[in-house]
């Protein structure tokens, strides 16, 4: 998964519109993007078009743990079945079966938007089976850490991919990039994400996502080197093990297949992609 779109719940003109734009999930937002007074009525919209399209690639943002919408959340969304819900300012394990506990059929993207998040960032990632993914919320924890860019956040990003990955959940999505009109600057941070270990990325608008497909879909380089690598070591008969010498004396190991295996997934994933 590549991309992730979010759409304000109480704006349901948008949302055929923000499937229609192509990316790999549709994030209905009932958090930050929803005014007080109208957050009822946006749970109602997004319940309803969920249920409608349950096979879709479709999730929804819940409010808080602590925010008194969350019961009336849980209560619709429970009616949903495999409804995928995406969790913000988790902090533990407890908060996960929180939720679990409510709606139990759930897939849950746990956001850490909290130093103590973060740091129990591999806990979160096991909390349960039905945990699919953890996820940085940068504008919070930027505050919450007193930094400002990605220099302060290269350690907590460094720890999501790492308790992702231990985790076997693979490599997390990087959070939003907020400046819309800026495409040079989401590229760029965004290749800074991948080399770092991310995978993907958040968008708050359509005319991002073939930005964020661009940064993370790998190079004709990358993958013409990861092909002939695996090509090599199928053609010498040895695909696990040890280390192994190639018929041109290189020297790899499984990790090292592993990774091109994961290049060449990652490229039959991004050709070709709708924009």
């Amino acid at each position: 998964m590549l991309t992730a779109l979010y759409v304000p719940a109480n704006r349901p003109d948008r949302f055929a519109k923000a499937v229609a734009a192509g990316p790999d999930l549709v994030v209905f937002d009932l958090e930050d993007a929803v005014p007080v007074a109208d957050k009822a009525e946006a749970r109602g919209w997004a319940v309803a078009w969920i249920a409608a399209n349950a096979h879709g690639p479709v999730q929804i943002r819940v409010n808080a743990l602590s925010s008194p919408w969350i019961e009336d959340d849980l209560a619709a969304i429970s009616s949903v079945p495999s409804v995928r819900i995406r969790v913000p300012k988790v902090e533990s394990a407890a908060d996960v079966q929180a939720v679990l506990d409510k709606v139990p059929s759930a897939r849950i993207t746990a956001l850490l938007e909290s130093p103590l998040g973060v740091e129990r960032a591999y806990e979160i990632a096991t909390a349960d089976p039905r945990v699919e993914a953890i996820a940085l919320g940068e504008a919070d924890l930027s505050s919450a850490l007193g930094v400002d860019g990605a220099e302060g956040l290269a350690w907590s990003r460094g720890r999501l991919v790492s308790a992702s990955r231990a985790a076997g959940l693979g490599a997390p999505m990087m959070s939003v990039y907020p400046h819309v009109d800026d495409q040079p600057g989401l590229l760029r941070t965004s290749l800074e994400g991948r080399r770092l270990g991310f995978v993907g990325r958040t968008a708050i608008h359509p005319r991002q996502l073939s930005t964020i497909v661009e940064a993370f879909t790998p190079t004709a380089t990358e993958t013409a080197e990861a092909k002939a690598l695996l090509a090599a070591a199928e053609q010498a008969g040895v695909t696990t093990g040890g280390v192994i010498v190639l018929p041109n004396g290189r020297m790899i190991d499984p990790a090292m297949l592993g990774r091109a295996q994961e290049i060449t997934t990652l490229h039959h994933q991004t050709t070709p992609r709708p924009h």
